[in-house]
């Protein structure tokens, strides 16, 4: 094996562990290989295959590192993550293009993935002089009394394929500012753009320890990184399924947890509303990443007198959607990411049809030609899908939109509100009226008004209600509330003792 990050065997580059600075292998001995999923004849990289030993030396890395970096001032830490959003934007093209690779979806979202993580940096980096406690009167004389932040300690974070340098940003941003060590899980799809993430925080000065890359399978080591008694916050961006028992094991040694899971989420369309608008938000909100979004359009509810028309103009649009490998800038929409996703994808479409829903378009795996080495899917779209169905109910994740109607604005906040989920939602109409009490009622996270469900900006929290997450929020402010413990501190001054609640003027 090599001595540093990337070394090279006869077919594919070798990537190692990053524990306290060095990059090891995993002291099982094993690896796997990331396959592009666009062409798998392509190894994009081989990688670790860690185990618990390799988590706990992480852990220790970090535990260590801690003791030190805790103590740097915020204004000092938030200046090396300046350097690295800078560094970022010299590195986008290059590191774009390897996500296109590990990931599948077109160039154009892989330079807005990275370009997310600059943008994360840069209002990061401000929050190194923004980190606000509060000061307020005491109802003593003679007594000072405020609230400050501390670092939590050691975190965990265990991040997801669809978005793989933009989500691990919105975790180590906040959390190295506010002056935590972390060790991260990669997503075992898309690990790449990880390292090239953590990478760039070195070179822009992180020290050592700080963070920590152990790769592998969530099976072997998610265990491992949500049981470890040093770890005091974990924060998963994953499944409902996997939310569910990593917070019930954080819960059982009283660790911080942030869930960020699945959504099936609204864009309702109104008789009003501006239809070309609406059709363009549609296809770009439900095909975008090839449907492979926590907040992907796949459920457009459309008023009954504008029902006919937008079914068929956006049914004759999906059908011209250009499907191919991500590379290809004339491309619109990639693969799946792996054979089994594109199985479940399949299923939901059998399960579709099966229920009584009609499918307009797509359905079909693309396999011939230009398609034969890669996970494709036509664009799938059924119409006069019951709220209750299966497809309307559950989390496809992937290129399938489900279009039902509605009668009125009423019946349309009901359809939305009514599935386990509550992350984004959307509604396209020209009446602020209708727009504000959509903003009121539609119950998730994030509502957007005339644009699709896809398109958060990194400056606000991000997140949901129900079985999308456990109520904390990535992004803006709400990340550094997760990633630092509020300290009351009380100076009194008075040279005597003061009993609060007791000594009061007569």
């Amino acid at each position: 094996m090599a001595t540093d990050v990337i070394g090279k065997t006869a077919t594919a580059r070798i990537y190692k562990n990053l524990i306290d600075g060095d990059w090891v292998e995993a002291t099982t001995g094993e690896t796997f290989e990331n396959i592009n999923p666009a062409d798998t004849r392509d190894v994009v990289g081989v990688f670790q295959k860690s185990g618990k030993a390799d988590v706990e030396a992480a852990v220790e890395a970090a535990r260590r590192a801690f003791e030190k970096w805790r103590l740097v001032p915020a204004p000092r830490r938030a200046e090396i993550i300046y350097r690295a959003a800078q560094m970022l934007i010299e590195r986008k093209e290059d590191y774009a293009r390897d996500m296109t690779r590990e990931m599948g979806k077109v160039l154009k979202e892989t330079r807005g993935d990275v370009q997310e993580a600059i943008d994360t940096g840069f209002y990061m980096a401000g929050e190194g002089r923004r980190m606000f406690g509060a000061t307020v009167p005491s109802e003593l004389p003679n007594k000072f009394a405020m609230a400050v932040r501390h670092p939590v300690g050691v975190c965990a974070m265990i991040t997801p394929w669809n978005f793989p340098m933009a989500i691990p940003s919105w975790k180590l941003f906040p959390a190295i500012v506010a002056g935590n060590c972390c060790v991260i899980k990669p997503a075992q799809d898309t690990p790449l753009s990880v390292f090239n993430f953590v990478q760039t925080l070195l070179d822009a000065g992180v020290p050592k320890g700080v963070v920590n890359i152990v790769s592998g399978f969530g099976s072997r080591i998610g265990a491992p990184l949500t049981e470890h008694p040093e770890i005091r916050a974990v924060s998963l961006t994953g499944s409902s399924d996997v939310g569910r028992i990593v917070g019930e094991s954080c819960a059982r040694s009283f660790k911080r947890c942030s869930l960020e899971l699945g959504g099936k989420n609204p864009m309702i369309v109104l008789d009003d509303a501006n239809l070309e608008l609406a059709l363009e938000g549609g296809l770009w909100g439900g095909f975008g990443t090839t449907g492979q979004r926590c907040t992907a359009t796949s459920r457009i509810i459309v008023q009954k007198g504008v029902y006919h028309e937008f079914v068929g103009e956006f049914v004759e649009r999906a059908r011209k959607l250009k499907v191919g490998n991500g590379l290809d800038e004339t491309v619109e929409m990639g693969p799946a990411i792996n054979k089994a996703q594109l199985e479940t994808d399949l299923s939901y479409i059998e399960i579709g049809k099966s229920e009584g829903a009609k499918l307009l378009c797509g359905g079909h795996r693309l396999d011939s030609g230009p398609y034969q080495y890669g996970w494709f899917l036509e664009p799938t779209v059924f119409s006069d899908v019951d709220p209750k169905m299966r497809i309307a109910q559950e989390e496809i994740f992937g290129p399938v939109v489900s279009i039902i109607p509605c009668d009125h604005l009423e019946h349309a906040i009901e359809i939305a509100n009514g599935v386990p989920y509550g992350l984004s939602s959307a509604i396209y109409t020209r009446d602020v009226n209708r727009a504000f009490k959509a903003m009121r009622d539609l119950f998730a996270g994030i509502t957007y008004i005339n644009a699709p469900t896809i398109g958060a900006e990194v400056h606000l929290p991000f997140g949901g209600t129900k079985a999308t997450g456990n109520g904390h929020r990535e992004g803006g402010f709400g990340a550094i509330e997760f990633y630092t413990e509020w300290k009351s501190v009380y100076v009194d001054y008075s040279d005597r003792l003061q009993k609060a609640q007791i000594d009061r003027p007569e």
